[in-house]
């Protein structure tokens, strides 16, 4: 099992670049594959960014050249980098590991609020 705390959240101002972190409770050297994932008011969760242990990044469009992915795995921690925040990246944001094995695992999300 392993615990993922995210923080970094808050209320924004659009054009804002705040980082976003996701700390876990045991060794992310071996993961496999990691994610920042939003989900805003009456929508689906969607990914918005996915990294893997070979280095490979993907992004939602709607993030692409704005936020970066990376993680320090001597801190145990997955940051998401955000730029030029709008007022429609306003969600809940997820970390998400998954651990070889185990499965996927969640935290319990960081409120990102844009105002405009």
């Amino acid at each position: 099992q392993v615990q993922l705390v995210e923080s970094g959240g808050g209320l924004v101002q659009a054009g804002g670049s705040p980082r976003l972190s996701c700390a876990a409770s045991r060794s992310i050297f071996d993961i496999n594959v990691m994610g920042w994932y939003r989900q805003a008011p009456g929508k689906q969760r969607e990914l918005v960014a996915g990294l893997t242990s070979g280095g490979s990044t993907n992004y939602a469009d709607s993030v692409k050249g704005r936020f970066t992915i990376s993680r320090d795995n001597a801190k145990n921690t997955v940051y998401l980098q955000m730029n030029s925040l709008k007022p429609e990246d306003t969600a809940i944001y997820y970390c998400k590991l998954t651990v070889p094995g185990f499965g996927g695992f969640w935290g319990r999300g960081t409120q990102v609020t844009v105002s405009s």
